[in-house]
């Protein structure tokens, strides 16, 4: 039973320089004949398993892009197409400058409950050296319109260890955000990805990585944040008790899910795929009806138990003892204070959260 649907919308008025998802200005195709493939493409989807939607994300790109007459003919097309009446969690992408009061009502008047906000930073600086579009006010301003628009499930995303950016500057960005009374953070440390214009810069010496640093504000987020009553239930996620993200938890959990859209990646009954990578081509495709999957592959045990320490040794669970076969690290690294074993899980400790991806790959 596939539970988990995501819809990716590659449109974004700005290209981010630190960005690796599939993306793109709009040009002509943030259009009806766009949202019309998306809806062909579910309904060819529909009867690869059998469905019942508890989670919608839309994710992109800009969802929040889209007109409000695209967002209510995709919602409607959706549930329409898919079973949702166990639905507990609809999310939207949004950032700030691309919606208003009324859009965000109409959001919420079609079924999306949850909105994810692309703020960043609150502060100018921080800002444009990320090369994001919007001010610290219209960040605030956009917070507020999700409000007035009806949203009580609201995630505001913020970056840390961007080169320039001070301890007394992160402090600034997290006081912020907390200010605003978000049911949810995400904080992430700033990677230099594949294909990106900063991964060159940092590779041209122009910008730095410093792994103390990205500990020290990894850190400081965590007393922060848990101070103002939000509990660290991921790596870079901090919620409110009873509004962690039920999608992500779905992916860290390694259940099925079925991606629509340019760029999006589905895994069902251990099959993989990523849907061509080019939103004209994948239009055309559509209306044509094209398969257009790409990468298709077979997902092995060991695939998946990869996958499973790799995800979940991030969240607060952590992983199951069986998972890791003996012999192996776990008591070197629990001595070491790196991680705790207890109750048959094994889970990171506060001094191994930091190092959480090399731990989990001496456990695979």
């Amino acid at each position: 039973m596939v539970r988990h649907l995501y819809v990716h919308i590659p449109f974004c008025h700005h290209i981010c320089p630190y960005c690796a998802f599939y993306k793109h200005k709009p040009g002509s195709l943030a259009n009806e004949v766009f949202v019309d493939a998306l809806l062909s493409e579910a309904g060819m989807r529909a009867d690869l398993a059998d469905y019942d939607l508890q989670t919608i994300y839309f994710g992109g790109g800009t969802p929040s892009l889209l007109s409000r007459k695209l967002i209510e003919k995709l919602c409607r097309g959706l549930v329409e197409i898919f079973p949702s009446d166990n639905l507990i969690e609809w999310t939207i992408e949004a950032n700030p400058a691309t919606f208003d009061s009324a859009k965000a009502q109409l959001m919420t008047e079609v079924g999306i409950t949850r909105a994810s906000l692309g703020v960043q930073s609150f502060q100018q600086e921080t800002l444009t050296v990320l090369g994001r579009d919007h001010s610290p006010d219209e960040a605030r301003d956009a917070f507020h319109d999700l409000r007035n628009g009806g949203f009580e499930n609201i995630s505001v995303d913020l970056m840390f260890s961007i080169p320039g950016q001070t301890t007394a500057m992160w402090a600034a960005d997290l006081e912020c955000a907390i200010a605003l009374n978000p049911e949810h953070l995400s904080c992430y440390n700033l990677t230099y990805e594949e294909d990106t214009e900063f991964l060159q810069r940092h590779e041209s010496g122009e910008l730095d990585a410093n792994e103390d640093r990205d500990a020290d504000l990894f850190y400081q987020a965590i007393d922060t944040l848990e101070q103002a009553g939000l509990t660290h239930y991921e790596i870079s996620n901090y919620a409110r008790p009873g509004f962690e993200s039920n999608h992500n938890r779905a992916y860290w959990s390694g259940n099925d899910y079925l991606g629509l859209g340019p760029g999006a990646v589905s895994t069902i009954q251990n099959q993989r795929w990523k849907t061509l990578p080019d939103t004209a081509n994948y239009i055309s495709g559509i209306q044509d009806n094209q398969d257009v999957r790409r990468e298709l592959e077979t997902l092995t045990e060991a695939d998946k138990r990869t996958e499973a320490i790799a995800l979940q040794l991030r969240t607060r669970e952590g992983i199951p003892t069986g998972l890791v076969p003996r012999p192996n690290p776990v008591d070197s690294l629990t001595q070491q204070g790196l991680l705790s074993e207890m109750d048959g899980r094994i889970r990171l400790t506060r001094e191994g959260k930091a190092l959480a991806d090399p731990i989990a790959g001496m456990l695979v």
